[in-house]
């Protein structure tokens, strides 16, 4: 069944170039990585890590970066090793659902429109519910115990 949302992880030509240059695209900051210590999940295919078993990437990364004008850079992890970005077209990722998962609205210009937290793993009601606002432009999905970005969600045009 087709969604009426597309999930949009962080682009592999980033991921791609933070494993190759272990710096921070567009800002240069140098890379971390380490035996993951916490779940995560990688920006890139939106698994939780294995803790204590797989090793990640930690690096400044700006999820406004191509669509607003002004930046809100964070710290977020990748898979140290390559991994298939998640399609877009996948519907909710699995691993996140056992998450706390904060959604936040997004209008033009970065304007905060709303902002709802989800524990229960229910997430596809309420992201229809602010998809279906006309000032809602895009959301995020950001961790709410850690505060990190996640990863995007936008309306699919039918």
């Amino acid at each position: 069944m087709p969604h009426s949302f597309r999930v949009a992880a962080i682009p592999s030509k980033v991921a791609d170039l933070v494993r190759s240059t272990m710096h921070s695209p567009g800002y240069g900051h140098p890379a971390h990585t380490e035996v993951a210590t916490g779940y995560g999940p990688c920006r890139h295919c939106l698994r939780d890590f294995q803790v204590g078993m797989e090793r990640r990437i930690l690096f400044t990364y700006d999820p406004f970066h191509g669509i607003e004008r002004l930046p809100l850079p964070g710290p977020i992890f990748i898979h140290e090793n390559s991994c298939e970005r998640f399609p877009d077209e996948a519907g909710f990722p699995a691993d996140l659902r056992g998450h706390r998962l904060t959604v936040v609205a997004y209008g033009h210009g970065r304007h905060l429109i709303a902002e709802e937290h989800v524990e229960n793993g229910e997430v596809e009601p309420l992201i229809a519910r602010l998809l279906e606002r006309d000032e809602v432009k895009y959301l995020h999905v950001r961790d709410t115990e850690a505060g990190c970005y996640d990863f995007r969600i936008e309306r699919v045009e039918r």
